[in-house]
């Protein structure tokens, strides 16, 4: 963005934020007002990126974009249940290449902070946690119990080792300058009793023991014992006080979006007044400052948790899923930063004085023996703008904004002003193309594989029991699907067979979702949502006299991610009836039940495109539409161009995704519906005032999600092999690849 005068402060402020680097090695310690690296007091700007929503051929380019958008750090979870896929049994790999990504951050120079956790939330999968943990006998996740203290102990001191191994703390050199310890515990520790509080306690000492030669953070943390520093998670997180006089303020997560549910609507918040709250956090002597997220990305695979967390984590951020810069909002943001930065000397050394200006309006103002100066001018009122009088000079504050004066006279920013550009995003669409390599391609159109699963067990069956199991104690998470089977026997003087009547099937579940199937025939769905898992089925059923199959998928949408005693909450199924017979209403839920866990073509790995079973693929140009437990499979070529790929799924069901047996993740686009009658979206939103999740909401009556991130490395010049399962029924032949492009705004 070119100047309009050939020196002016905002050009500074640009040309500040674009240039600036830092050095490793050292020292880094803290004080109450930042942390000192090196023997130099630092502000710090860092920027979420989650090293497995993302994967590496996209790392360096998000770090650059992070960095161009005037920040200085890049911080991360560590996702336990992905390296620790069974005891003592590790992966470093692909998009778990945790040390890969750390050293992308040193190349760029740029520090980093590790939240080892190593339970995260973060609407990932069980929070992060392994599932396996859940079922060593006497463990208890995050409380006094010496199962889980062993497991966390002995992952955190891997994770410490590597990172030492390869010199990657600051105290060695490298970029790690903080990092974390649990994660929010704070608001469940009572839940624990006096357990909670040991553990909370016993945490904090063995990372310390660790001597990594950094401070440790502990976030929403309310009893951290020195020298670990409790810190902020909010929206705002402006008259937020650590614990103790003598650390600085630290505000972990700043959330400048959210995230979406499967039938959800689509969350914003405004770029105005993420800057509010961030300059607002820096006028009241806050330090270090990160985004949560700064780049969602994507939850491939099944990692997504909640449940019913979209595939999509792209949270609103600054940069997208894709990663693509979102504008206006990375563009403000960076303008914000950059304004910031040309205060640091002045809020890291001054002395503070707070002037009130008006009933909500006050400035903050930071000097020093040197000169130097820099004030903050606020106006909280969240409907009126306001005229300020600031050292004998005239102020105009919009509502709901802060102005930073980087020299106590001149506005060289507005939280409330928006100077960036907005950029327009278009999903263009490319149909599927054979492979130019396949046979004989001439001028035919795509040529598709399907296999059908059959409904109910197949090839012999798990075990059989009367009544009913719990889902997730079953399957531990190995797959969505557990199906639980029976039969019943129909009279043939039974009303409904003469009248044509249907009786009616009746179904409880703790969770998620569900397709009932009788006799092969699918006989409709159900599902719960991201405030409510369980749910109620409640729908004719197709019955015939003699034997009947029933057969019921159980489906999970991702397994709670957080809460306390989050791992004890169930799924499936806990009650079947069918009303509608001359005796009345048969109960079904002490009946002998069937199980199999999982689908067919999971337990072969057909989705893999080196699997050597014997599956009985039948090739058709014409594939089958609206059929259930379908699996499709297509050679496709790469789309043209270089810009980022979706999946367009709009005329599918429900399922699951793979590309080159890449897992794209699970597919729902379920549309979103009102929580409340009262619950509307907006066409536009004001941004003055407090934002809440449900403040600016778009998307009624919408997919929640259309569209699947492919990452372009996942793509092959040619022969790209596409499998997709679809539960329910959809049309294939609609599936399309959609290149993302941005207009409006450089990339």
């Amino acid at each position: 963005m070119k100047p309009r005068t050939p020196i002016t402060p905002f050009a500074l402020l640009i040309f500040f934020s674009s240039s600036i680097t830092y050095c490793f090695a050292g020292n880094v310690t803290y004080d109450s007002r930042s942390l000192i690296i090196n023997g130099r007091r630092e502000l710090i700007i860092s920027a979420a990126i989650h090293y497995p929503r993302s994967v590496p051929g996209m790392w360096p380019g998000l770090v650059q974009k992070a960095k161009e958008g005037g920040v200085n750090t890049i911080e991360s979870y560590v996702f336990w249940n992905g390296h620790e896929l069974s005891p003592g049994k590790y992966y470093f790999g692909g998009r778990f290449n945790l040390v890969k990504f750390i050293k992308i951050i040193q190349q760029a120079r740029m520090y980093m902070i590790l939240r080892i956790g190593p339970f995260v939330a973060a609407e990932y999968n069980y929070g992060g946690i392994p599932v396996w943990l859940h079922y060593i006998p006497g463990t208890v996740f995050r409380n006094d119990t010496e199962p889980f203290k062993y497991h966390m102990q002995k992952f955190m001191t891997l994770i410490v080792d590597m990172m030492k191994r390869e010199k990657l703390f600051a105290s060695q050199g490298g970029p790690i300058i903080l990092a974390q310890v649990e994660n929010e515990y704070g608001y469940y520790e009572s839940f624990y009793g006096e357990g909670g509080k040991r553990y909370a306690l016993w945490a904090a000492k063995m990372a310390v023991a660790q001597n990594i030669g950094v401070p440790w953070i502990m976030c929403q943390q309310f009893d951290t014992p020195d020298p670990v520093i409790n810190t902020c998670n909010s929206f705002y997180c402006d008259q937020f006080t650590p614990h103790s006089p003598s650390m600085p303020k630290i505000w972990t997560e700043n959330w400048p979006g959210w995230f979406k549910t499967f039938g959800g609507r689509d969350p914003h918040r405004p770029s105005e007044d993420i800057a509010f709250s961030v300059a607002r956090f820096f006028q009241k002597g806050g330090s270090v400052h990160n985004y949560y997220m700064y780049h969602g990305g994507t939850n491939f695979g099944r990692t997504a948790g909640g449940p019913f967390i979209t595939t999509s984590y792209d949270y609103e951020a600054p940069i997208d899923e894709y990663g693509l810069p979102r504008n206006p909002k990375w563009g403000h943001l960076k303008e914000l930063h950059g304004a910031i930065k040309l205060c640091e000397h002045a809020l890291l050394n001054g002395e503070r004085s707070n002037l009130s200006l008006g009933s909500s309006q006050e400035a903050d103002v930071y000097a020093d023996s040197s000169g130097a100066c820099a004030a903050f001018l606020a106006n909280m009122d969240d409907k009126n703008d306001k005229t300020v009088v600031f050292r004998n000079v005239s102020y105009h504050l919009p509502a709901w904004s802060v102005g930073i004066l980087p020299d106590c006279k001149k506005v060289v920013f507005n939280t409330a002003n928006v100077r960036a550009q907005s950029s327009t995003v278009e999903m263009v669409p490319e149909d599927l193309q054979p492979s130019e390599a396949s046979p004989d391609n001439g001028s035919k159109g795509l040529e598709w594989e399907v296999f059908k699963e059959i409904a109910g067990i197949w090839g012999e069956a798990d075990f059989v029991k009367s009544g009913f199991v719990d889902h997730i104690n079953t399957t531990k998470d190995t797959t969505d699907y557990l199906w639980y089977t029976t039969s019943i026997i129909v009279n043939q003087n039974e009303e409904f067979l003469k009248n044509g009547s249907r009786p009616v099937l009746l179904i409880e579940s703790k969770g998620h979702a569900l397709h009932a199937f009788a006799n092969q025939e699918l006989q409709g769905s159900a599902s719960g949502n991201g405030t409510h898992p369980p749910f109620k089925y409640k729908n004719p059923i197709s019955l015939k006299a003699g034997k009947n199959e029933i057969a019921l998928l159980s489906m999970t949408v991702g397994l709670q991610n957080a809460g306390p005693f989050y791992e004890w909450v169930g799924a499936g199924i806990t009650s079947v009836k069918i009303t509608g017979f001359n005796s009345g209403t048969l109960d079904l839920s002490t009946y002998s039940w069937t199980y199999k866990i999982g689908l067919q073509g999971e337990h072969l790995g057909i989705y893999n495109p080196g699997y050597r079973n014997n599956i009985n693929w039948v090739s058709t140009m014409e594939p089958p539409k609206n059929q259930p437990l379908t699996w499709y499979k297509a050679v496709v070529e790469q789309p043209p161009g270089d810009e980022p790929i979706g999946l367009d799924m709009l005329k599918m069901g429900k399922g699951l995704a793979w590309l080159n047996g890449e897992e794209i993740g699970r597919y729902w686009p379920r549309k979103s519906r009102k929580s409340s009658p009262h619950d509307e979206c907006v066409q536009e939103c004001d941004y003055r005032g407090k934002f809440n999740p449900d403040k600016c909401i778009t998307g009624c009556g919408e997919p929640s999600q259309r569209w699947y991130h492919i990452p372009r490395s996942w793509f092959k010049p040619s022969e790209n092999i596409l499998v997709i399962f679809e539960e329910k029924g959809g049309d294939p032949t609609k599936i399309t690849f959609s290149r993302r492009k941005i207009s409006g705004f450089p990339q």
